[in-house]
């Protein structure tokens, strides 16, 4: 039994709650939030027996073997080291930090605490994606990936009147590339590894965050072509082109319904059985990596997770979207 400390009380920390129940091996034992009366009410709520304001008292309580961290990007690095430092193992939303030099922070302390740190990238952990992982060779030589994820932001009506919410905040290091487009890179990254050369575009808002982007990945024989936005919908399946087929994807971000259309006409349905609790399936892997004693995901490796920031670094130094976390040393 893995015995969790949750680190953020919002709705993402609900849903993580809800599917981490659904799996084998989970157990929650504490809630942090810097406000004691929340950490208690959230608490109560979920039935965890231990609340509280002080992320090192948490920690060093031994009511805890593993966080997860469900902050605001900017807090993940600080957050996440402070655990593992403590000895505890780290499930860290994505993205796992601000930009790759924190990045590479965290998977050193990891290294050097002899603890698991993992990221929180749900979709790459589904049976739909593994699908599709699987049955990539049947498509033959891949000459192209394209990937959107276009989702208007609940929190932009209030932007457009004035209110710049959490979301579209530079000092949280938000906006859209890190709060959607990562749902269309890392599974490039997964499926393809780094690209030789990353090209960007971007529009930014007013408040210095990217309100929606492109990316162009070059892979030499292939490229991977990504757009994504929090200020307009797209509608649009995403898709992995080969020489014999196609496989269409109907939401790279939580693929549900995946199929093969072949050059010569036949169809292959690819889908599989998958829980609507989405993150149980990350949940299982990081209590499973717990009990067999390992210190990375071999899905969302540490290197995986490098690459994945690194290449975002690159297209927001291209667009000219700084964070106040970039200017930290």
């Amino acid at each position: 039994m893995v015995r969790f400390g949750v680190i953020g009380t919002n709705w993402i920390t609900d849903a993580f709650i809800e599917a981490a129940k659904e799996t084998e091996g989970f157990r929650l034992a504490a809630v942090y939030s810097r406000s004691a009366e929340k950490a208690r009410e959230f608490a109560d709520k979920h039935g965890a027996p231990h609340a509280y304001d002080d992320i090192g008292r948490m920690c060093r309580s031994g009511e805890i073997d593993a966080v997860y961290l469900a902050t605001p990007n900017s807090l993940h690095a600080e957050q996440a080291i402070a655990c593992m430092e403590l000895g505890i193992h780290v499930l860290c939303e994505k993205p796992l930090a601000s930009n790759a030099r924190e990045a590479r922070m965290m998977t050193e302390a990891a290294t050097r605490n002899g603890v698991l740190l993992m990221e929180a990238l749900k979709s790459t952990m589904l049976p739909n994606f593994q699908a599709i992982r699987d049955k990539l060779p049947s498509i033959g030589k891949v000459r192209r990936y394209f990937a959107s994820y276009c989702q208007y932001s609940s929190r932009y009506d209030a932007f457009r009147a004035g209110t710049v919410l959490n979301a579209f905040n530079p000092e949280f290091s938000n906006g859209a590339l890190m709060d959607l487009g990562i749902y269309c890179l890392y599974p490039a990254i997964v499926l393809f590894g780094r690209p030789d050369k990353v090209q960007a575009s971007g529009v930014l808002l007013s408040s210095g965050v990217d309100g929606e982007g492109s990316l162009l990945l070059n892979y030499g024989d292939m490229e991977a072509v990504i757009q994504y936005s929090k200020i307009s919908n797209s509608y649009l399946p995403s898709e992995i082109q080969g020489e014999e087929g196609s496989i269409l994807i109907d939401k790279i971000s939580h693929p549900e319904k995946a199929e093969i259309r072949y050059r010569d006409g036949r169809t292959e349905e690819i889908a599989v059985e998958q829980s609507s609790l989405s993150m149980r399936y990350e949940v299982q892997e990081f209590i499973d990596l717990i009990g067999r004693g390992e210190k990375q995901s071999s899905f969302n490796s540490h290197e995986r997770s490098l690459a994945v920031m690194e290449v975002m670094d690159e297209a927001r130094r291209q667009m000219g979207l700084v964070y106040p976390a970039d200017r930290k040393r």
